[in-house]
């Protein structure tokens, strides 16, 4: 049995944008999930069918919600930011447009629904490291009444908002602290995914509204910094947000540079969050496009076995929240 997805966090619309972008910026964005030499990534500028983790095709028949982040690389200024969120949300509405009996548009939260339970395809338009916003913050409200319903302050560096794991004694700005403010005004959810724990502490301290960690893991199962705590996951319980699992390897598990993850690993974050109370928090956060993947779930055409093994393991309700109802339930009740 199938269940609906709602997906919390990819990075595919950066990944079909590249090809037509100007080459100065792949040139500087060193983490770019694109290489300029390889002929078949060049034509990878389809959403309908391509070589990346995800497309309509390995969707598949599953009605299917897809958060489409803009990633924006540390290495750009919030001025050049302003111009690569522009290239890669036009690419992909061209895409949406060009596949429109595929897939739709969610502008706001409530257009969801009805295209899951039409088993259809959605996008949802979400940014990843909002540092455009320092250059205008009046831009929070430009882009929420444009259809973006989530976006998180920071990737790895030290930046003009807030921090990750590079500087993790750097918290989160006074102009970062506006922009949370500004987020929570226009009803824009905010993603503390990549945050370090400085600025994770300065989030609880500034916000009135819930909030999500779209992609992120727990670091009780695996050490990485760039995972939750458990206290950090219980704050998220209790204030109502949801948290993405993420399949990268470095995530999933201490040792997989030399183990590969399987989906027993996915499970055990899983299970952790569930011990932790965490029925109703628990959500999809894939990275697909943004990382490299165990084979195990290697694209999103092998989420139907995903699916299987969360069912055997945890029954189909809990199966039903954690692959879209939780995350859903959280943008009507949160999102504009």
């Amino acid at each position: 049995m199938a269940f609906p997805v709602l997906d919390m966090h990819c990075d595919t619309a950066d990944r079909i944008a590249w090809p037509s972008l100007d080459p100065l910026f792949y040139q500087r964005a060193s983490h770019a999930q694109f290489n300029p030499d390889d002929p078949a990534a060049a034509e990878d500028t389809s959403l309908d069918d391509n070589g990346c983790h995800l497309s309509l095709n390995k969707m598949g028949e599953i009605p299917w919600a897809q958060c489409f982040a803009c990633f924006i690389y540390d290495e750009f200024s919030p001025e050049e930011s302003i111009a690569f969120y522009r290239h890669v949300m036009d690419h992909l509405d061209d895409e949406i447009r060009a596949h429109a009996d595929r897939i739709a548009q969610a502008r706001t939260a409530a257009d969801i629904r009805p295209h899951l339970e039409s088993s259809g395809h959605v996008a949802v338009r979400t940014i990843e490291n909002a540092r455009l916003f320092a250059a205008d913050p009046d831009l929070v409200g430009t882009l929420a009444d444009e259809g973006v319903l989530m976006a998180s302050l920071s990737w790895n560096a030290r930046g003009p908002l807030a921090s990750g794991n590079d500087a993790p004694e750097a918290g989160v700005t006074e102009l970062g602290a506006e922009i949370i403010r500004r987020m929570e005004d226009a009803r824009m959810v905010l993603d503390v995914s990549h945050l370090n724990d400085t600025c994770f502490a300065d989030v609880l301290r500034l916000t009135t509204r819930p909030f999500v960690a779209s992609h992120s893991n727990s670091r009780a199962v695996c050490g990485n910094p760039r995972n939750l705590t458990d206290a950090q996951f219980a704050e998220i319980r209790d204030r109502g947000g949801v948290v993405g699992l993420n399949y990268c390897p470095d995530f999933l598990r201490d040792d997989a540079s030399s183990v590969e993850p399987t989906f027993d690993d996915l499970c055990r974050h899983v299970e952790h969050w569930l011990d932790l109370g965490g029925e109703n928090s628990v959500a999809l956060g894939s990275d697909f496009d943004g990382t490299d993947l165990p084979s195990c779930i290697s694209s999103a055409a092998k989420t139907p076995e995903l699916q299987a093994v969360f069912a055997e393991r945890f029954g189909e309700d809990i199966t039903r929240k954690l692959c879209y109802e939780n995350a859903l339930s959280f943008f009507e009740h949160w999102g504009r």
